[in-house]
Parts: C-alpha cells; sequence; structure tokens
C-alpha cells in the first residue's frame, strides 16, 4: 500500500492527527467529531481512510517496535543481539523470558488496536458516502480483512483481548472488557469470510498491496490452523494452494525457481507472494518521523547488518556497512540449516569470513558471527533520495507467501497422505531437495528451515505445544509464556484483567 500511500499522504496527515488518543488501546477523542461528521464526503476521502487502514500493516518490519525482530528475538533459531543486554529492551527480555507488563512494548498491542479503531470507524461510515456500490463492496471487505488480520496478531499474542465491532465513545471508553478468546476467532472467520466473498482474484499493478481473494483464504486457513480447526483449515488453503502442488493455483500463485529471489528488494509481489508488506525509500525518512505513519522504509533490515561492516577485499560481499546486529543467528540453527541448500540464503556468516581476513565488523551483544541475511541491506539498496540513509530500506516482507500456505496445509493433513507428501516434496524440489517420507516431524523440519527468521518459528513452537522444551533453556515458563502480558498501561483506569502469570 505504499506506493498508494505517498499519493494521498496530505490527506493521511489529517486523518492521523484526527486519530489521537485518550487511552492507548483505542484511539478516540472529542476531535473525532470532526472526522465523523465532515470527513467520508466522497469515495476519494473514502480511500484515503481505506489506506490510513493498511498502514498498520507496516508493524510487521517497520519502526524500530516490529513484529519480525521482536518474534526472533523469542525463538531459538535467534538471540535478541544489538549493542548490549538493554538495546531494545523488549527484544532482550522476550528473549531471555523475563518480560513483564512494565516491559512490554506497548505498541505492540496499540498499534493494532488504532489498525481497528480505523476499520471500524470506516465500515461505519461507508454506507452513507456516495460512491459506486461496487466499489464500496470492495473497500468493505477490505476493511474487513484488515481488521481480522489485526485481531488474529492481537490474539495469538495476547489471548484476552477487547473484541470491538464499533468505534468507541468517550463515554464508553472505560468499560471496556475482555472478550472470549472464542468469540475473536468467530469475529475473525466471519470478517475474512465476508471479505474472501467480495475480493478480487487479481490486482492492478497501481493496486498491489491491497487484500486479495487469495490473501483473506490463506489468512482464514491459517486462523483455522491455529484454532485446530484441521478440516476447514484445509479446504481454505488447498484452494489457495491449487490442485497440483509446485504448479500455479487459480490465483496466480506459484513457487519462485530460484529460493534466493525471493529476498531480492527488486522481487515485490512475485507470484510466490500472497500477502506482503510494502516499503519504499519515496517517504524519505527521518528521525524525526522514524516509527510514524509517514514513515516507509523497512526498519528491519537495518536492525540485522552485522556492526561497522569492512570490506577488506574486493570481493567480499557488498553489504551495507552500518547495521544494528539484531536478531542474530544462534549456533542451533547455523548446525540445523549448514547442509541445506537455503544456508546461504538465509544465513551470512560473517565469522568465517572474518577468519578469512576478508571482511571485518565490530561483534555486537550475543555474537556468533552469524547474521540473517534474507533481510540483510545490500549497499546497492542505499537510498539516493534523501531521508536517513538507515531508515528507508525498501525490500518489502512477506506476511503470507505460497511455501507457507503449502506448509500449513500439510500439517493441517497431519502430516500424512498423498496430497501432503506432495506438498512437502514441492517445498523441498524448489530448492534441489530429495523427498522425504511425510510426517508432522518432517513438516516441522520444514518450516523451521523455509522460514527461518521471517517471524513464524515462535509462533510455530508454541502452536505444536513444543516451545515448553525447546525453549526452557532461554526461561520459557509453560502455561505463562505462551502468551504475552499486557502492558501495564492499558490496564490503568480500565476494566481488563492482566493475563495469568503476569500479577
Amino acid at each position: 500500500m505504499k506506493i498508494i500511500k505517498i499519493s494521498f499522504l496530505a490527506i493521511l496527515g489529517i486523518i492521523v492527527s484526527l486519530l489521537s488518543c485518550k487511552k492507548s488501546f483505542v484511539e478516540i477523542e472529542p476531535k473525532g467529531q470532526f472526522l465523523s461528521q465532515n470527513y467520508y464526503a466522497d469515495k476519494d476521502q473514502a480511500f484515503a481512510a481505506l489506506v490510513a487502514t493498511y498502514d498498520i500493516m507496516r508493524k510487521n518490519s517497520g519502526g524500530f517496535e516490529n513484529l519480525l525482530a521482536l518474534m526472533n528475538a523469542g525463538s531459538d533459531d535467534h538471540f535478541a543481539g544489538g549493542g548490549g543486554p538493554t538495546d531494545g529492551n523488549q527484544l532482550q527480555v522476550f528473549s531471555n523470558y523475563t518480560l513483564t507488563p512494565n516491559s512490554m512494548g506497548g505498541s505492540y498491542w496499540n498499534d493494532y488496536y488504532q489498525g481497528i479503531y480505523r476499520a471500524n470507524v470506516l465500515l461505519s461510515k461507508l454506507s452513507a458516502v456516495p460512491m459506486d456500490n461496487n466499489l464500496k463492496a470492495r473497500f468493505e471487505a477490505e476493511a474487513k480483512a484488515l481488521r481480522a488480520f489485526y485481531y488474529f496478531n492481537l490474539v495469538v499474542m495476547f489471548k484476552n483481548i477487547p473484541l470491538l465491532l464499533e468505534p468507541l465513545t468517550a463515554t464508553n471508553i472505560y468499560d471496556v472488557k475482555q472478550a472470549a478468546p472464542a468469540d475473536v476467532f468467530t469475529q475473525i472467520e466471519k470478517d475474512l469470510t465476508d471479505a474472501a466473498a467480495v475480493l478480487p482474484m487479481t490486482l492492478l499493478p497501481a493496486d498491489l498491496g491491497r487484500f486479495t481473494k487469495g490473501a483473506a483464504k490463506a489468512l482464514l486457513g491459517k486462523v483455522f490452523l491455529y484454532e485446530k480447526k484441521y478440516a476447514s483449515a484445509v479446504t481454505q488453503l488447498a484452494d489457495v494452494n491449487g490442485p497440483t502442488p509446485g504448479g500455479t493455483s487459480s490465483y496466480g500463485y506459484k513457487l519462485l525457481t530460484n529460493f534466493s529471489d525471493l529476498w531480492l528488494a527488486t522481487s515485490k509481489f512475485n507470484t510466490e507472494s500472497i500477502l506482503e508488506e510494502s516499503h519504499t525509500n519515496l517517504g524519505r525518512s527521518t528521525w524525526g518521523n522514524w516509527g510514524s505513519s509517514s514513515d516507509e522504509g523497512n526498519t528491519f533490515a537495518q536492525m540485522v547488518g552485522p556492526r561497522s561492516y569492512q570490506k577488506k577485499v574486493a570481493t567480499a560481499p557488498d553489504i551495507y556497512a552500518a547495521g544494528w546486529s539484531f536478531s542474530v543467528i544462534t549456533q542451533s540453527l547455523y548446525d540445523f540449516l549448514k547442509n541445506d541448500p537455503r544456508f546461504a540464503a538465509t544465513i551470512f556468516d560473517a565469522a568465517a569470513l572474518k577468519t578469512a581476513n576478508q571482511i571485518d565488523y565490530s561483534a555486537g551483544y550475543q555474537n556468533t558471527g552469524y547474521f540473517l541475511k534474507k533481510f540483510l541491506p545490500k549497499a546497492t539498496d542505499v537510498t539516493t533520495l534523501g531521508g536517513n540513509t538507515e531508515l528507508n530500506f525498501l525490500q518489502n516482507t512477506y506476511i503470507i507467501r505460497l511455501a507457507d500456505t503449502y506448509l500449513m496445509e500439510a500439517e493441517a493433513l497431519g502430516g500424512t497422505g498423498a496430497r501432503a507428501q506432495a506438498l512437502l516434496d514441492a517445498v523441498r524440489a524448489r530448492v534441489g531437495l530429495p523427498p522425504t517420507p511425510v510426517s508432522m516431524q518432517a513438516i516441522k523440519n520444514e518450516r523451521r528451515a523455509e522460514l527461518a527468521g521471517e517471524g513464524f518459528r515462535w509462533f510455530d513452537l508454541v502452536r505444536w505445544g513444543d516451545a515448553p522444551a525447546v525453549l526452557q533453556s532461554r526461561g520459557f515458563v509453560q502455561n505463562k509464556n505462551e502468551i504475552f502480558p499486557i502492558p501495564s498501561r492499558e490496564l490503568q483506569g480500565t476494566k481488563l484483567v492482566q493475563n495469568p502469570g503476569y500479577n
């Protein structure tokens, strides 16, 4: 959506200024009366409001408090890294499982509720907007899909959350209570089902980054998988994946031939991409607007690079020199991947190159010498348009891609049968690996190898019930750390209750 957002920057500035809040888990104050009474006058203003709702997708890899950095930090595949034991404190305390309500990054809660608020306002106003009914139905479907996506992230992270389907007012803002997680999932299912019935199969070039029917169905399949509604998950994911794993689906999805091509900054919206977060350097982001709605760059790319990187020979990798060394790779993942064809595209072995006197870099906190190459910024990716170099990397990040949905469908099938075997084989064949007998363990191994560093590993471990054993050495406590604490300030003056184990 960054392509669209640039052209509506002035309009969005008006909207965003009206969406400040008295309580951070919802966005409202009396100035919202201007938005409600005067704003939604035509389709252009409705579209600008839709773009503002899409804006929260930037949480995946935009700004310092992004989802990729957080979720990697808590998995067995990464350490938090950075410059020291308090650098990016919310990453450090999740990585070593000393997370408390006071140290939980508040934006992981309130940014998504900001998106939900924007979706709710748009949905409440659309019926009165004078515009084409088909276009209005599409806007409504997109708003519902976005609301579902934001609620899904919230419920799998925090579990016990409020379910808000209408914009709150100043009189009822403090009466909000948490809903049963099952009720939240039911609403997510409804929103995605409604959206999938309306959304287009494909997008025009100017619309790339918006929800499609395939994206809504893929997300719905993922939701069903997390709910352990396996038959429903298979129905949705099989439709997205197509009848022949490895072939082209009816939505046009197809695995890229070369795994390494997935990580090129020029590979935006490729045939394997189902839903992705968009980034650009056109916003010319600076430290003054970093992390705000107008910050368009990929901060996670900056975060994962080695510190003070120097080439000592001309043939050394030409990567950006001033990374922050977060999400460093553990020895465990290195050993797991070292004989896998995906290793070279996933892990940058700076330690080996330094030993060979080809490069030099400064060791950060928890340094292993292994960095996440998938998102490592190249020197050629440095912006020439202005703004701060560190804040304007433009590689998009995947929220759902086809290899992921192949493996989710195989998992929903119980890791057995010809279809599950074909799905697993297709992912492996793409990187030149021979078939291996399908099983749940084989699928788990494949997800770890295929999706390393993409923010899914922690959620996978929790969903499988493997987190207590795998993460015990990191301090993971069973029946507590499967969910996050609600940030302390979200409880003040409200009827919300803290999650178990964090009181």
